[in-house]
């Protein structure tokens, strides 16, 4: 496999804000956890959060589409969703005692997927959605952030999606942002990256965060 970058403190969450306060796990996406997600994380926390970026791909990233989808592949589902749960337990031992998710793509996906084990009390998810055959019931409020132009597999688009949500019950806020493409959020990958589009994202979120969590 070729195009990989060492990352700091592989194979480990990085923790980011104080102890006890209301936890938000950032999952990355397919390229592992790149750079941006430092800033990313380093917003939530001005928000007041303690705010957790775990490595799902121990200790290697990339900027390569090709390898991205190699590391994707190779990735232990059952194995990531456990780090999820360990990163969730630690912080409510620290006295965090509201969750949220935040994942991205391929994180999007597995923050949906834990949601409906219903240890968050919200999830944000980026161009990312559940198949018919993986969705079950989400009973935490979701927000969805999604680009204007993107690819999706049979009962994986969004109207779908959503629909099933709200047939659910689940509490469902959506946005598409005009412009975009898949990955738009990702400021380490410069060909997709739309800074305004995820600002304006990143706003979004923490609102919607602050809302289900402190409020």
């Amino acid at each position: 496999m070729s195009d990989l970058v060492a990352i700091p403190s592989p194979g480990v969450p990085l923790y980011y804000g104080e102890p006890g306060n209301p936890i938000v796990v950032l999952v990355h996406d397919w390229y592992g956890r790149l750079p941006w997600l430092e800033n990313y994380a380093r917003g939530l926390q001005h928000q007041g959060y303690r705010v957790a970026v775990p490595d799902l791909y121990g200790g290697v990233a990339t900027t390569d589409q090709t390898t991205a989808e190699e590391l994707m592949n190779e990735l232990d589902v059952a194995t990531a969703l456990a780090s999820l749960d360990d990163v969730i337990q630690i912080a409510r031992m620290e006295g965090s005692e509201r969750v949220g998710a935040v994942g991205f793509s391929m994180g999007g996906w597995l923050a949906l997927l834990h949601a409906q084990g219903g240890a968050a009390d919200a999830v944000v998810a980026y161009y990312a959605t559940l198949s018919t055959s993986e969705h079950g019931v989400i009973p935490c409020p979701v927000l969805l952030q999604f680009a204007e132009t993107d690819d999706w597999g049979d009962g994986e688009d969004p109207e779908s999606f959503v629909d099933r949500l709200k047939d659910h019950g689940t509490p469902v806020t959506e946005f598409s942002y005009l412009g975009t493409v898949h990955s738009f959020a990702n400021a380490t990958i410069t060909d997709t990256a739309d800074l305004n589009a995820a600002a304006l994202a990143f706003a979004r979120t923490a609102s919607f965060l602050e809302r289900h969590l402190v409020e």
